[in-house]
């Protein structure tokens, strides 16, 4: 199983799709455009920031189980990022600290959970795509979502900068599997399909290292 990470516009979902062809696999994609309260929390994010943390936390628990059943497949972003975004807000005064308790609380006991919820306990490979601040901008303004764009909500621009500043410290914690980076900025594997074939070629290495491919 692989899971992706990477910021808002990162180009995740684009890369799911891209490996899951690739490697034949399945696909397991977080639900935004359907979400019922994203579009509710960019209004007001002091209220509804636990709300939605909780509906992502519950989704992504139930996506990784499914995609832990089967041996190979990618999801574009798992519960392993969660806690990011909900420490993030917390500190950017949108959560008190009870509710702070009470996310912690549900994330470890998942946590402990999910070794017996499927076969396998863990990833074999987290791919982050590491972007900058322009290019996550290019991306957001290129998929149109009224609510994620600075021009109607100018307190997005320290958002966006404020979650870019969490990556590093998040990817170098990591330790649920090994790891790569991507590096978003540089390689343009949406557009460019050189960049896309340098892309692929490292992520099969990175498999080949752990004998993950299949034998021809």
């Amino acid at each position: 199983m692989i899971v992706l990470s990477g910021t808002i516009g990162a180009g995740k979902s684009t890369l799911a799709t891209i490996l899951s062809e690739h490697l034949g696999t399945e696909a397991f994609y977080e639900q935004v455009d359907d979400n019922p309260v994203l579009p509710l929390f960019y209004k007001d994010p002091k209220q509804y920031a636990f709300l939605l943390q909780i509906y992502f936390l519950n989704k992504r628990f139930e996506s990784i189980k499914k995609a832990l059943a089967d041996d190979n497949n990618v999801l574009d972003r798992s519960i392993y990022e969660d806690a990011l975004f909900f420490h993030m807000n917390a500190d950017m005064g949108r959560a008190t600290q009870q509710e702070v308790k009470v996310y912690d609380e549900l994330l470890d006991n998942m946590m402990q959970e999910l070794p017996y919820a499927a076969a396998k306990k863990a990833p074999d490979l987290l791919i982050h795509i590491d972007i900058s601040y322009d290019t996550m901008i290019k991306r957001i303004e290129k998929r149109g979502r009224d609510y994620e764009q600075p021009e109607q909500d100018p307190t997005l621009v320290d958002y966006y900068h404020n979650l870019l500043g969490r990556y590093d410290d998040w990817y170098d914690e990591y330790d649920y599997s090994p790891k790569m980076k991507i590096n978003g900025d540089q390689l343009d594997y949406v557009e460019n399909k050189d960049d896309l074939q340098i892309v692929l070629n490292q992520i099969d290495t990175k498999l080949n290292e752990r004998d993950l491919l299949p034998k021809l």
